[in-house]
């Protein structure tokens, strides 16, 4: 049967009747010794307890807090918890021809990010491409093809300003959550390595810093192939970009079986578009709506997946606040080929 913690009450009593087998004590008596002394105990107990229980939580994964939960990754997880990581790529630099950008030479983006170059490069044209690192990590060190990084320190015939090659600068990633780390340690155990299973090659996707889901289609290339798709919903875009999936391929490439044809792809993304008329129509009602239908596009979309016009409405339904609203589109559920899956595509207001 399962263990009942006493309550505070109840280990008072408790104290109460042991201090009382002794002859003429009385440990109810206000404000008298044995009164004090049981409730110290209890209170005591009652500590011991709590801390008991606490550390019941920490036994297993499913509940075990952070500290203890990369305990349990450490055990069950080839490299623990996927730490945080800063984006790279290149930036154009333009100046005169003859001119060297050193190692380390430091480009700082407008909100403070820097990025410091990873090997030294000579200007043989008016200009020429720099491989630069992000000097901090996090999914924020991420930045779009054409923006502008300004020399921290200036050089001599190079242009001040540089800008962010057309695959961007990317491969950020934030450390990885309490809820992902724990989701990939119950998978670890539910679904043990099996020599280059399905679900061998969903664990090694996930793996890869920023990576969240990720999906197989065993033989869609022909026989002996694998397809792999995965998103990294943590980015700007859930949509991997050509450099990380790269990333991925090799990850993975170095871990399956030689028999086995891998093809890592980006899925297709498909954005819904929302059209509700709401009841009542707030900005706080409307922001618990999208919430809610971003979640479930979270939840629910995957590759050749259908979203269901049920769970639309449900979403908006449960959403707090919500009284009444007409779903205006989609008016069906939302069909998708393979490759393709369902992402948040913004909503008009009715």
């Amino acid at each position: 049967m399962p263990f009942s913690r006493p309550e505070l009450i109840e280990l008072r009593d408790t104290a109460y009747a042991d201090i009382e087998r002794i002859p003429g004590a009385d440990a109810r008596l206000a404000f008298g010794n044995l009164n004090v002394l049981a409730h110290i105990l209890a209170g005591a107990t009652d500590g011991l307890y709590g801390y008991v229980e606490w550390l019941s939580r920490q036994l297993l994964p499913d509940t075990a807090e952070e500290e203890y939960l990369d305990r349990h990754a450490s055990i069950w997880l080839e490299d623990g918890r996927k730490p945080a990581k800063g984006s790279s790529g290149g930036v154009i630099v333009e100046g005169q021809a003859g001119v060297t950008v050193p190692v380390g030479t430091q480009f700082v983006r407008s909100d403070g990010v820097q990025f410091a170059s990873t090997s030294e490069v000579t200007l043989v044209a008016l200009a020429a491409t720099v491989p630069v690192d992000a000097m901090t990590a996090g999914v924020v060190t991420n930045t779009a093809a054409g923006a502008k990084l300004t020399l921290v320190s200036p050089i001599a015939g190079l242009s001040s300003q540089a800008t962010v090659d057309p695959a961007g600068l990317v491969d950020g990633s934030d450390i990885e959550k309490d809820s992902q780390l724990r989701g990939r340690i119950l998978q670890r155990i539910q679904e043990p390595p099996q020599g280059g299973s399905s679900s061998d090659y969903v664990k090694w996707a996930k793996e890869v810093p920023g990576v969240t889901r990720a999906w197989v289609s065993p033989l869609e290339m022909g026989a002996g192939t694998i397809t792999l798709r995965l998103v990294r919903d943590g980015d700007l875009s859930p949509i991997p970009d050509p450099p990380e999936i790269s990333v991925v391929q090799a990850y993975i490439d170095a871990r399956r079986p030689v028999t086995a044809e891998l093809y890592v792809v980006a899925p297709v993304a498909v954005p819904v578009l929302f059209q509700i008329q709401l009841t009542p129509g707030s900005a706080s009602v409307k922001a618990a709506v999208e919430a809610e239908l971003r979640d479930l596009i979270l939840r629910e979309s995957a590759p050749g997946r259908t979203l269901l016009i049920s769970h639309v409405r449900e979403a908006i339904s449960i959403a707090t606040g919500e009284e009444d609203h007409v779903l205006v589109a989609p008016v069906a559920n939302v069909l998708h080929a393979i490759g393709e899956m369902a992402t948040f595509g913004g909503i008009t207001w009715i």
